[in-house]
Parts: structure tokens; C-alpha cells; sequence
């Protein structure tokens, strides 16, 4: 816990750094936990901000090459390629249930379940970890306060014991214990504001998994009638 302090104070530097060096181990401990879920939180956030963008950029890609192609089976064959963009996951299951009822006629409805579980499990896979961040945001502003009070606790309870009672004693306590308030919020708010974009970003997702699907579920009603683009012939003779 000491290296791990150290390495904290080293790293803020100046009177901050001394700080902490100078807090008790109680308040030690508080700004170690802190720096585990701070730590954890900015590893969501970037790995998140990562996957997004890349399901973004691929999620296009796929939307021109769907929009292009002539047959559903064209577009299975290619699919992989685009993996990160959560439509795939929307695409592969409805090709899946569109194989599993040929050479019958095709079940609309049957169809429209298969649509809504595939992106049901994407929202489910694009929203993990994300329940850290929240806790993080709610959880380390009073886990920061523990400390706070404790360290105040301590600051008086030193002063009854040295039998004085100056601004002069009292303020490098009360400083070493509004650290760990410091700390909570700075562990708190980037984890709160990420949560928000991400979670936008998760509500576009989801819309566009929507849209995809009632676009999907069209070409194939098209394609039943003979009047589509996109006729998944192997299928209907499957």
C-alpha cells in the first residue's frame, strides 16, 4: 500500500504529494481504492470508445455493401469481414431462421423474434462493464468522504490529545483529510460523463439494429413476392 502511495504522490507531485506521503493509513487505504476503480474505469473507457468507433466505421461499410448486393447468401459469404459492427450479429440470425424454415414458406413473425434476440444479445454484449462506470461515478465520492471524516476524526482527536486548539494545528489535518474528497470526485466524474456518451452511443446502436431489421424483414417480404432485390434463392430452395 506504501509503494502504491508513493507512486501516487510521485506522480501529483508538489504540496499534494506530501500530502498524501503525511496522511494516515486509513486514508492511505481510501486513496488506493480509489485508484483501483479509477484505474478500472479509464481501462473501460478506452477499451469502449475503441470497440464504438470501430462498430461505427464497420456498421457503414456494411450498410452500403447490404444496399449493393443482389442476394442475402452474397452478403453471408462476406459478413465476417465486417464482425465489429453489431448488424452482423442482427443479419447472421435472421439468415439463420430464414435457413431453418425452407423450403416452407417464410414466417414473418418468426423472423421478426429472430431480428429482436439477435440485437437483444448485441445491446446486452455493447452494454458490459458499462455498470462500473456507474458505480464508480455513484460509489467514489463517498467512499472519498469516508476518508474526509476520518481524517478530520483523527485531526481533532489529535488536538484534544496535544491540548491546543489554533487554526495553525488544525489545518494540515483537515488538508490531508479533504484529499480523499479530492480523489473521489477526479475518480467520479470522468467515470459519470463516459457512462453518459456510451450509454448514447448504445441507445444509436440499438436503433440502428432496429432499423436494419424492419429494412431486412422488408427485402425479404419483397423478396417472397418475387419483386426484391436481395431473393435469397439457396435459401427457398433449401
Amino acid at each position: 500500500m506504501n509503494v502504491l502511495c508513493s507512486l501516487l504522490a510521485s506522480a501529483i507531485g508538489g504540496e499534494i504529494s506530501g500530502l498524501i506521503e503525511n496522511s494516515g493509513l486509513v486514508a492511505k487505504a481510501v486513496l488506493v481504492i480509489l485508484l483501483v476503480f479509477s484505474v478500472a474505469s479509464w481501462a473501460i473507457i478506452f477499451s469502449k470508445w475503441g470497440l464504438f468507433r470501430r462498430a461505427r466505421m464497420q456498421s457503414n461499410r456494411f450498410m452500403r455493401m447490404f444496399r449493393k448486393s443482389e442476394r442475402l447468401q452474397d452478403i453471408a459469404a462476406v459478413a465476417e469481414q465486417f464482425k465489429p459492427s453489431p448488424l452482423i450479429a442482427v443479419f447472421d440470425g435472421a439468415y439463420t431462421e430464414l435457413r431453418k424454415q425452407a423450403p416452407h414458406p417464410i414466417r414473418v413473425g418468426a423472423l421478426q423474434r429472430a431480428v429482436q434476440i439477435a440485437s437483444s444479445e448485441e445491446l446486452s454484449r455493447l452494454e458490459s462493464r458499462l455498470p462500473w462506470l456507474a458505480t464508480t461515478g455513484v460509489v467514489t465520492p463517498f467512499i472519498g468522504l469516508f476518508g474526509t471524516v476520518w481524517g478530520i476524526i483523527d485531526a481533532f482527536h489529535g488536538l484534544g490529545t496535544a491540548g491546543t486548539a489554533t487554526l495553525r494545528a488544525v489545518a494540515p489535518g483537515v488538508s490531508e483529510a479533504l484529499v480523499t474528497t479530492a480523489a473521489g470526485l477526479f475518480a467520479a466524474i470522468p467515470a459519470v460523463i463516459a457512462y453518459n456518451m456510451l450509454t448514447q452511443h448504445i441507445r444509436e446502436f440499438g436503433a440502428r439494429m432496429d432499423d436494419f431489421g424492419l429494412e431486412l424483414i422488408n427485402e425479404v417480404e419483397r423478396a417472397q413476392s418475387g419483386a426484391a432485390r436481395h431473393v435469397p434463392e439457396s435459401v427457398e430452395r433449401r
